[in-house]
């Protein structure tokens, strides 16, 4: 059983979520906490496999304790739980920059947190961080640090001659906007294809997350509109709560949403995108699997390999929040290169090529 430490000003919302968390055989509310001193206090003296954190408390807010947790090198597994909605995107993207692994958008009444689609959404995102390895110290993403990682791939860049039409298409999910940060500021802006991406995320965060990698990138990445067409040295990123799709339209590709209901519990889902690329009239569809709990991805790159010469880049278990995604590709047969985050830009490039 899984002991969890659970943060949170608002003694409803505790009893809530604790009542929620304990409802699960595999998890138990070890300890309590109502902002971030108390926190940091137990998290000094305790162990937990998890954490549940609030971002908005006072005397210590959520941020503060993972700055802190940081200082103090208090190796921890933490899940964001937070009412913040587009206002807070940034502040969620700030907390898994700092090492949280993922987090869940919680209702600003209480009383929707009990509604059954919600639990089975936190329950699903705490098994995950459990599962995650324990996010180690690693220096945040600077663009100082981009540029020594480019090097290598500007090496790589100057020998990617590559003929013929390619798409990149890449899947992620926990632990992916951080790794996401080690791969896509690495693309050279003349990559020659155009790269489309679902990152598991809810309504209204997926925008603040291109933002995000668009300051710190040579291409140019968006969150996928309906209807943008498919340009070279562009990343598309799918919007948080519908599928992304990929239409064929002659010699050009178009972004389509749908409203089906979640697929591997996840909405969006990468086997949507793989599986629409399989009318389309390029050479190669080179798909990246990485980090990430469960087995999205595998099945939609199967039924793409039944019509489409396609290349599959897996990312390692040692790189891996966590190793669910690639595993299942890997254990399928899927996977042609299993590389380490670190080599992921770079081996795209040596697919593709540049223009």
């Amino acid at each position: 059983m899984k002991k969890i430490l659970l943060v949170d000003d608002s003694a409803l919302m505790r009893r809530v979520l604790g009542d929620i968390i304990d409802s699960d055989s595999r998890f138990h509310v070890e300890d309590r906490a109502n902002n971030g001193v108390e926190a940091l206090e137990k998290l000094q003296k305790n162990t937990y496999d998890a954490v549940v954190l609030d971002v908005n408390m006072p005397q210590m807010d959520g941020i503060t304790l993972l700055k802190e947790l940081h200082k103090k090198r208090i190796n921890v597994r933490v899940m964001m739980a937070s009412t913040d909605t587009m206002e807070g995107a940034k502040v969620t993207l700030d907390a898994l920059d700092l090492g949280a692994l993922d987090f869940i958008h919680k209702p600003s009444n209480a009383f929707d947190c009990k509604e059954q689609e919600f639990q089975k959404r936190m329950l699903r995102t705490l098994e995950s961080v459990c599962l995650s390895r324990i996010p180690s110290f690693s220096p945040a993403i600077t663009m100082d640090s981009i540029k020594t990682s480019k090097k290598v791939v500007e090496l790589v860049s100057r020998h990617a001659s590559v003929s013929g039409s390619k798409i990149v298409a890449i899947a992620s999910s926990t632990g992916g906007p951080k790794a996401l940060q080690s791969v896509i500021p690495n693309l050279p802006g003349n990559l020659a294809a155009p790269v489309v991406l679902v990152q598991h995320m809810p309504v209204g965060f997926t925008a603040s997350l291109a933002e995000r990698l668009n300051t710190l990138s040579e291409v140019t990445v968006s969150e996928a509109k309906e209807g943008d067409v498919l340009e070279n040295g562009h990343v598309y990123i799918s919007m948080g709560g519908k599928h992304m799709n990929i239409l064929t339209m002659a010699s050009k590709y178009s972004i389509h949403y749908t409203d089906e209901p979640s697929r591997e519990g996840v909405k969006p889902c990468a086997n949507y995108m793989f599986e629409s690329l399989s009318s389309s009239k390029v050479n190669e569809i080179v798909c990246v699997v990485m980090t990430g709990m469960g087995a999205d991805g595998t099945e939609g790159i199967v039924h793409l390999k039944e019509k489409k010469k396609v290349h599959v880049i897996t990312q390692t278990e040692d790189t891996c929040a966590v190793y669910g995604m690639p595993k299942s590709a890997v254990k399928s047969g899927l996977s042609d290169q299993q590389v380490p985050l670190d080599q992921i830009a770079q081996e795209i490039v040596m697919n593709v090529g540049v223009r």
